[in-house]
C-alpha cells in the first residue's frame, strides 16, 4: 500500500532518503543535518553556474530535492563571483551555521559523492567545469579513493 496515496510521491521519498542515507555514510547519522547539507551544496553550486547549466542540473534532481534546490532562486542575480574553493566553503558554511557542526569540506565531499553516483556523468563533468578550478579540485572525477593518500 502507498504511504502517500501517489505514487510519485512515494518514488521521490525513497529516493530522497537514499540521497541522505549516502550522504550520512561520511558525516554524523543526523537525517536533518543531512537534508540541509544537500541543500546548502546544492545552492552553492546552483548559483555559480550559469542559469542554464543550473537549470540542467535542477531537471536531474529527484522531485523532494528539487524543491529544496530552486529554494529562493533568483536567476536573475546568478552566477554569483565567487572565485575560490575558499569563498565556496565559506557560504556553505555559513548556511550550516544554525545546525550541528559539521566541516564544510566534509559536506561538500559528501553531496559531490551522491551526485556523482546519481547524476548523468556528462552533466556532473559541465557543473564541475563551470567552477572555480579549486573548488573543481574538491569534486571528484569519480567516487574512488585514492590509495596514494
Amino acid at each position: 500500500m502507498s504511504a502517500t496515496g501517489l505514487e510519485v510521491f512515494d518514488r521521490t521519498l525513497q529516493i530522497t532518503n537514499t540521497w541522505l542515507d549516502e550522504v550520512m555514510t561520511t558525516l554524523p547519522r543526523d537525517r536533518k543535518l543531512a537534508w540541509h547539507v544537500l541543500g546548502s551544496v546544492l545552492r552553492t553550486i546552483r548559483d555559480r553556474v550559469p542559469v542554464n547549466l543550473a537549470a540542467h542540473l535542477g531537471a536531474q534532481l529527484p522531485l523532494l530535492i528539487r524543491g529544496t534546490y530552486y529554494d529562493q532562486w533568483r536567476p536573475s542575480e546568478i552566477p554569483k563571483a565567487w572565485r575560490s574553493a575558499d569563498e565556496f566553503l565559506s557560504i556553505v558554511s555559513a548556511e550550516l551555521s544554525s545546525l550541528k557542526p559539521v566541516d564544510a569540506k566534509d559536506a561538500a565531499h559528501a553531496v559531490f559523492r551522491v551526485l556523482n553516483h546519481h547524476i548523468d556523468p556528462n552533466q556532473v563533468e559541465k557543473v564541475r567545469h563551470a567552477l572555480p578550478e579549486d573548488v573543481q579540485a574538491l569534486w571528484p572525477r569519480n567516487n574512488r579513493v585514492s590509495s596514494a593518500a
